[in-house]
This record gives C-alpha cells, sequence and structure tokens, in this order.
C-alpha cells in the first residue's frame, strides 16, 4: 500500500519515484502555460463547435446564439474558478473525480469522474466521424465520389465514421508518445485554424447582407423554456474542454500554470464564439443556418470565396477536429490513471510507458472503446442527426460534472466566508451559484425530454431516446462504482480519504525543462 497521504493543503513536491508508487507510475513535469493553453483550446476545439454548432443551435433558438453564448459563459467561468481554487489546494490529474470524492463523498465523486471519461470518448467517437466527413468534403472536391462501388457521401454517418476512425488511429499514436510532443503539434494546428476563422468571419461580418439586430443579444427572446434549457445546455457545451488542462496538472511544472493556460483559454474561446456567431448572422439567414447544419463553416467558405480559397475552412475544420480528438484522449486517459491508481478501475489504467512517461495502455483501450461506439453510432444513418444527439447527451453529462465540481468547491472552501466579502463570493458564492445554474438546466432539460413523447425511437427529436443516453452512463456509473468498492476494495470508498492519487510522486523531467 502507497504511504499515507499528505494533507490537501500541501502541494506535491517534485522528487525521485517512490518505491511504493511502483514502477512506471511517474509522469513527467514537462508543461508550462503556453501547453496548457494549447491543451484547453485544443480540447475545447473553437472552429468545430463554431462549424458544427451554429446550425445546430439555430434549430433550437433562432438566431439567439450569441445571447446563450455570452449567458453560458458566466457559469462557466464561474466552475473556472473553482477548478481554479481547488487545484490550488490539491492538484491532481484526476481534478473533479477527486475533488468531488473527498468533499462530497466517494459515490458522487466517482460518477463525476466516469461521466467525464464517458462524455469524453463519445465526444472522440462523434468527432472522428466529423474527421471522415471532412475527408469525404476534400474527396467530392476533387471529383471522387464514389470508391469500389460506395458513394463518399460527407452527409452518411457510416462511410464518414470508416474514413475518420483511420484518422483515429494515427492522432492516437502521436498522444502515446509524449504530450509535449502533442502539445506542440496541436499549437501548430491552432495558429493556422484561428487564422482561417478570423480571415472568413471577419469577412462575412463586413460583408454580409443580413442587417445585423441588438436582439440577437436578447435571451428573452426565446419564449419556450425548453428550447432555452437545451440551447443553454448546447451553450455550455460549446465551452466544454478547457479543463483539460488541470488533467496535466502533475506534468507541469507549477501547479498554477495549469489554471492560467485554461482560463486563458476559456477567455479567449467568449471572444472567438461571440465574433463568429454573429459574422455567421451577417452572411447567412436562419433558414441556410438550419439547413446547412454541421456543415455550416464549409458552406461560408463557399459563399464567402471561390477555389482554392473556399477549401480553408474546411481544412481548417479538420485541423480542429484533429486537435480536439487529440487533447480529448489526453485527460480521458489521465482521469482513468487516476481512478486506476484508487483501484476503483483495474491496473490497466496505471500502467505509464516508460520511454515516452505517457498512460498509453489507456490511451490505446479509449480508442478501441471509442471505436465501438462509433460504430455502434451507424445506427443513426444520418450524421447531422447523430451529431446533436451526441452533443445533447454530453451536454447534459458536462452540466452534471461542472456542477458537482463546483458545489465540492463551495462546500471545501465554506469556512471561507469568515475571511470577507470578495473572499466568500469567490470560494462560496460563484461556485454554489454556477453549480445550482448547471445542475438546475439539466434537470430541467431532463425532465423536459422525459414529457415531450410518449414512445422510443432512435431520433435526436424523441426526448425518451435523449434523455436515456445519459440516464444509462449514469446507471453504469453506479455499477461500476458498486464494483469498485464492493469488489475491488478500493480505498476511495472505504479510507474516508476519498484518494490515494497524492501518494505517488512525480519527477522533473530536466531535459524538457
Amino acid at each position: 500500500m502507497p504511504s499515507p497521504a499528505p494533507q490537501p493543503s500541501t502541494p506535491p513536491v517534485a522528487s525521485p519515484p517512490s518505491p511504493s508508487g511502483g514502477p512506471g507510475t511517474g509522469l513527467r513535469r514537462s508543461l508550462g502555460v503556453v501547453d496548457g493553453v494549447a491543451i484547453a483550446a485544443s480540447s475545447t476545439a473553437a472552429t468545430t463547435s463554431i462549424a458544427i454548432g451554429m446550425g445546430t443551435i439555430a434549430t433550437i433558438v433562432g438566431l439567439q446564439a450569441p445571447a446563450l453564448l455570452l449567458l453560458a459563459f458566466l457559469p462557466v467561468l464561474g466552475i473556472a474558478t473553482a477548478y481554479s481554487r481547488l487545484n490550488r489546494s490539491e492538484p491532481n490529474c484526476g481534478n473533479g473525480y477527486t475533488w468531488v470524492g473527498k468533499t462530497l463523498g466517494p459515490w458522487p465523486g466517482f460518477l463525476t469522474g466516469w461521466v467525464t471519461i464517458v462524455g469524453s470518448v463519445i465526444f472522440c467517437a462523434y468527432t472522428s466521424a466529423v474527421m471522415g466527413s471532412v475527408v469525404l468534403v476534400f474527396a467530392n472536391k476533387a471529383g471522387l465520389h464514389s470508391l469500389a462501388g460506395i458513394a463518399l457521401d460527407p452527409a452518411s454517418t457510416g462511410v464518414s465514421t470508416a474514413v475518420g476512425l483511420v484518422l483515429l488511429l494515427g492522432l492516437t499514436a502521436l498522444a502515446v508518445t509524449g504530450t509535449r510532443a502533442t502539445t506542440r503539434f496541436q499549437f501548430a494546428l491552432l495558429i493556422f485554424e484561428y487564422a482561417v476563422l478570423l480571415g472568413f468571419c471577419g469577412w462575412a461580418l463586413i460583408t454580409g447582407d443580413q442587417s445585423f439586430s441588438f436582439s440577437w443579444f436578447n435571451p428573452f427572446a426565446i419564449s419556450d423554456g425548453t428550447a432555452f434549457a437545451q440551447g443553454m445546455v448546447l451553450a455550455v457545451f460549446f465551452f466544454w474542454g478547457w479543463d483539460a488542462a488541470f488533467s496535466v496538472t502533475e506534468e507541469t511544472r507549477k501547479p498554477g500554470d495549469a489554471a492560467r493556460g485554461g482560463l486563458i483559454a476559456l477567455v479567449a474561446m467568449l471572444g472567438l464564439f461571440l465574433f463568429a456567431s454573429v459574422a455567421f448572422q451577417r452572411e447567412m439567414s436562419l433558414t441556410e443556418l438550419i439547413r446547412n447544419g454541421p456543415q455550416a463553416l464549409p458552406y461560408l467558405g463557399q459563399k464567402l470565396a471561390a477555389e482554392p480559397w473556399a477549401t480553408l475552412p474546411v481544412v481548417a475544420l479538420m485541423f480542429s477536429a484533429a486537435a480536439s480528438v487529440q487533447s480529448t484522449l489526453i485527460p480521458t486517459a489521465r482521469g482513468l490513471l487516476a481512478m486506476g491508481r484508487d483501484r476503483t478501475m483495474g491496473p490497466l489504467w496505471t500502467r505509464v510507458h516508460p520511454r515516452y512517461g505517457t498512460p498509453a495502455a489507456g490511451t490505446v483501450v479509449v480508442l478501441s472503446i471509442a471505436t465501438v461506439i462509433a460504430l455502434l453510432a451507424v445506427a443513426l444513418p444520418r450524421l447531422s442527426d447523430m451529431l446533436l444527439a451526441a452533443v445533447n447527451a454530453i451536454g447534459l453529462l458536462v452540466a452534471f460534472y461542472y456542477g458537482l465540481t463546483a458545489l465540492a468547491c463551495a462546500v471545501r472552501f465554506r469556512s471561507a466566508r469568515h475571511e470577507g466579502l470578495r473572499t466568500a463570493v469567490l470560494a462560496v458564492g460563484v461556485p454554489a451559484a454556477s453549480s445550482l445554474v448547471l445542475l438546475g438546466l439539466g434537470g430541467y432539460l431532463g425532465y423536459s425530454y422525459l414529457t415531450m413523447s410518449d414512445h422510443f425511437e432512435l431520433s435526436p427529436d424523441n426526448g425518451w431516446f435523449m434523455f436515456s443516453l445519459p440516464a444509462l452512463i449514469v446507471l453504469a456509473g453506479l455499477g461500476m462504482a458498486a464494483v469498485a468498492k464492493y469488489v475491488r476494495r478500493s480505498p476511495y470508498f472505504t479510507t474516508g480519504r476519498g484518494t490515494d492519487a497524492e501518494a505517488i510522486t512525480l519527477p522533473m523531467d530536466s531535459a524538457a525543462v
């Protein structure tokens, strides 16, 4: 058994690997603020969110996307302050899983880790289809519309998924070879895609023939409560991913750099999302936005430029999808590493590659699971339907685990209410309010899904289907938690401390500093 863990307020000190940790358990500290920004921004995937999300959100709330994006940023910023404070108290690659487990109890803590991981795996699965769809768009532009009798249709879930899974395999190989190399690759992709995004959206903002209206920023123009809740959850999903910076806190030279990287990326994403949402609505009517759905960004390129320049947004979308999938693999494998060393999951997840210093085995298994989910999703024949179903399911899961983590912050630092108004508001008030907003939205939307249909159907328009996806994930999490407690007899459930993670000391990677 590892030696007793230090108190949460004591940050881990970089030192040689502890014998108690066993061989192959040390992650390498080699990352800085810029790496954290690259991971957080890549995981948030602004270009992908804009490309597939603007048309999707238009089908729900019309032209009120700017209002909801601005409104959703407020609780997300509150969640980010909670993450930052918890990370200062206890840097841990398990983040929400560890913090909620120690503060609110092991069952909600395990569920936080579980839904985070499952949501990320689903994201990898459906984003691989996005990558495949973009490659097929390229093929169509080159005049290739069929191969071996198979139609190369970018809107086909099956064909797009098959192509995307081949790309996913290559991205996984890169993620295994080292986090530092991965962040450098992602940073290069980010520079290109943001240059393209800003260029085309800036041009649309200037030349668009749809009149700008301040009513786009009025959330009260949405009269339907269910549409408002669904739109808000989708807007929160736009920002999802900034917390990936906290998953590499044990590979960051200074734990505070992880928080700075996540917050910088989050604020930058707000600017990009508002800029793009207004630009899209200046260039495209509501009918055009809804009709093009997940192909809205390529359509924008075709409207604004001739070939070959019209292909640039497609390239940017492909780069964004690739970077976001790769950056999602990183926190998912590390979350499972934290759970594995607590024995809430199996020992496979704790294996760190002796050469690359990454959880290579876990990353490969995550790839395998994402592949299975992507193949199962072929049951929804249209890519746009698959995307809408996945985004709504993940949106509910994100609201759930963000809400629980912020609540854990408010509970853990509740004594700060006696340390002055500013400290009380930042440590307790803001996290508590943000938690209530997200948990309330998730609960209301779940209730709306249950009551909007009277039968089950594999369709994103069917409420029972939309509710069943996150519900099954939570139920599976409860089952896995029971296995961890009663079969594995994990100390996470029995010691009352929540985790053994901090008992493992981490070596400095002097060659990368």
